[in-house]
């Protein structure tokens, strides 16, 4: 271990400032001096939204220091945004999660230390809702506590805009300085919570701005009447995965007339700890075991789930052969683009000017229906903060208007009500739109199959490569910058045409080496795009420690694809490996 580990160590250890609860937990570590290393090598990061990372005492764990530190830095950042900035407020919701609650309120503490006002959902919340609030009350920031679909010992802290959405680029690094400068944990100020409400510096936010934020969901309800025809007879099974989802998708699906929603009991009640799930993530098909027993066995038409922050969901549906099958995120957003674009054609709705915004990393698919309606397609960089971004750009410039927003990682966004994915909404038109197929005779995977045969088949996948603590950061730079460094010329033996440097932001043709300039935000992401239209791209997750490769492909069957994809595929893992 270097000197600074060792004395960040040891000053956790002996200063009155950290609870006694910590110091035990430390003092557990003496003699593992991986596990220290691990823990105090360096402070967590607040990168671009936020900090996520593992529950535990160290500089860089998730802890009420590390959280008062970060909430610090924010409090500073709006007191240079004058009075009326900190007179606005912040508002804060968080998920389910362990320490979720506690970590809401100690930022609160922070916040009212500093004499700003915080507005507290008063029970677990989903992150849409978040974002809503916080262009609703017209405050100045937002925090939601989460570490959406990571494994239960993770949790993080994600900071929002007076906009409602992520912090991003510019003002993302404008707040991590401030961080930065917040050296002294004894420095940051902490208000009882009794004190803070009594002063009004914190308010319990009550049913009103869940009521507020229901109905703006259902203002995205392409067609009512017709849920309102079929809602009695079309089952659903939905899934919370133990999250913020339960009341709130169950409330939407409700409302716009679905009569029959049976929720998986074992996974409806809210817990920490994910109990009948490996990993709460709707991309997984087993975290749908549950559902999908009780779909078989209530002859459901249509199966939801959602994250623990019910800001990610997934559709399950039946295939030709009769077995449920999990869409892809791309796929249910390329279903949703059509469903979208169609239906506001039909109805005489759509806009001459509209656009649907994807991310670089997304299937082609949706593009591809969206010019087929006229409708352009924007591409930004993976994460749904620069899908927000590129929103409040349309509204500012009121150049385009804002039909539809989605990325492969089962995120998505009709309306502006919010400006992060949203579960809510899109669980909600996923069962609508389930039930426009169900009038034409058809399920979602035959409605998926009809997209393929009009528009191409497309096909998409992504292998992740987890690479862990220091060490793992370490390889996953260095085999970005090898590849930077020595691009490959062929892949699967197919050659590459561009190769699109995100963080040097340049695009390569190799034909004839001309560059271009890529006018996205510096990211550390490399593109390969091959002769035959098939692309690779590799990037660093932003929440986990894992190396992802994306592949995606157009051919004339899914076959041909598979067997194309797969070879892509192999062909970078093995030369990671």
């Amino acid at each position: 271990m270097d000197l600074r580990t060792i004395k960040s160590f040891e000053f956790w250890l002996t200063d009155d400032y950290f609870d006694e609860e910590t110091k035990q937990e430390l003092k557990n570590l003496r003699g593992n001096e991986k596990e220290i290393e691990e823990r105090f090598y360096k402070d967590l990061e607040f990168g671009t939204g936020g900090i996520r990372g593992i529950i535990g005492a160290g500089t860089n764990r998730i802890n009420i220091y590390t959280i008062r530190r970060a909430t610090q830095g924010l409090a500073n950042y709006i007191e240079k945004k004058g009075q009326r900035a900190k007179d606005r407020g912040v508002v804060i919701a968080y998920d389910c999660r362990h320490m979720s609650k506690e970590f809401s309120e100690e930022a609160a503490k922070v916040l009212a230390a500093n004499g700003i006002k915080s507005y507290i959902f008063s029970e677990l919340s989903p992150t849409p809702a978040l974002s809503f609030a916080v262009r609703k009350l017209e405050a100045i920031a937002g925090i939601v506590v989460t570490a959406s679909h990571n494994p239960p010992e993770y949790n993080g802290y994600k900071v929002y805009w007076e906009d409602g959405g992520q912090v991003a680029t510019q003002l993302a690094q404008e707040i991590i300085d401030e961080i930065n400068e917040v050296y002294d944990f004894q420095q940051i100020g902490v208000m009882e919570k009794g004190v803070a409400i009594k002063l009004g510096l914190m308010k319990i936010l009550e049913e009103e701005i869940m009521d507020a934020f229901i109905e703006a969901v259902k203002t995205q309800s392409l067609r009512q009447d017709l849920v309102k025809e079929v809602g009695a007879n079309y089952k659903i099974v939905y899934t919370p995965l133990h999250g913020t989802g339960n009341k709130p998708v169950r409330r939407a699906l409700k409302e716009l007339g679905f009569d029959k929603v049976l929720v998986v009991p074992e996974q409806e009640l809210p817990d920490g700890n994910f109990p009948t799930v490996s990993y709460p993530n709707p991309e997984e098909k087993e975290a749908f075991t549950l559902a999908i027993e009780l779909a078989k066995k209530e002859n459901a038409h249509l199966i939801i789930g959602t994250d623990p922050d019910c800001d990610r969901v997934g559709a399950v549906v039946k295939n030709n052969e009769g077995e449920f099958t999990v869409l892809t995120g791309n796929q249910t957003g390329a279903l949703l683009v059509h469903y979208i674009l169609s239906t506001l054609k039909e109805k005489g709705k759509l806009p001459e000017n509209g656009a649907i915004i994807k991310t670089i990393v997304t299937s082609e698919m949706g593009a591809v229906i969206a010019e087929s309606f006229n409708i352009e397609t924007f591409n930004t960089l993976t994460g749904f903060k620069y899908i927000g971004e590129k929103i409040k750009e349309f509204i500012e410039t009121d150049r385009y208007t804002y039909l539809f927003g989605y990325e492969e990682s089962y995120g998505y966004l009709a309306g502006t009500h919010a400006r992060d994915k949203d579960a809510v909404v899109t669980a909600m038109l996923i069962g609508e739109m389930a039930a426009y197929y169900y009038t034409r005779g058809m399920s979602l995977y035959e409605g998926l199959l009809a997209l393929y045969e009009e528009y191409g088949y497309f096909l998409e996948d992504l292998k992740s490569i987890t690479l862990a603590g220091k060490e793992g950061m370490e390889k996953i730079k260095a085999t970005l910058d090898d590849f930077r460094n020595n691009p490959p010329k062929l892949i699967n033996g197919t050659p590459v045409m561009v190769t699109e440097d995100y963080l040097l932001q340049k695009r390569c043709f190799s034909k004839d080496k001309q560059e271009e300039v890529i006018n996205l935000p510096s990211s550390d992401v490399i593109k390969f795009i091959l002769e035959d239209g098939s692309w690779i791209a590799l990037r660093p997750s932003g929440t986990e420690p894992k190396l992802k490769v994306y592949g995606g492909i157009q051919g004339e069957s899914i076959e041909l694809c598979r067997q194309k994809l797969d070879g892509n595929l192999s062909a970078i893992l093995e030369k990671i490996r």
